[in-house]
């Protein structure tokens, strides 16, 4: 996957002329928004996961309030939007929200999550 991604960028440079920083930067955004994939294929494949494991995977889901805070902000003040960092975060956001309906409905309740099969 993360030749896949180093793809992109690279292509992104060459059609584009973007300085390495920036490219650098396509591609933090790039594997942030599939960094969590193993884990939830691990949840997938075990068919549960500890909650401590949960707590931690739910916060660090939960600093996607604070990005879609931080976009209206900066379009609303600013007038500024970044389509790759958006793309980025409603991708990631979306591949939270499956393991966010098991965390609330199971975790909360004092239960690990378990996937029926």
């Amino acid at each position: 996957m993360h030749e896949t991604l180093g793809q992109a960028c690279c292509v992104k440079y060459v059609l584009r002329k973007f300085d390495v920083i920036e490219i650098l930067w396509n591609f933090s955004i790039y594997l942030e928004a599939v960094a969590i994939l193993p884990q939830f294929f691990l949840i997938s494949k075990t068919g549960e996961a500890e909650t401590n494991t949960s707590h931690y995977l739910f916060a660090q889901g939960s600093y996607r309030v604070l990005y879609i805070l931080n976009w209206i902000y900066r379009y609303h003040y600013e007038n500024h939007v970044d389509a790759i960092t958006i793309v980025a975060g409603v991708v990631q956001t979306i591949l939270y929200c499956d393991f966010f309906y098991f965390y609330i409905t199971e975790v909360v309740k004092g239960q690990k999550i378990t996937l029926s099969a």
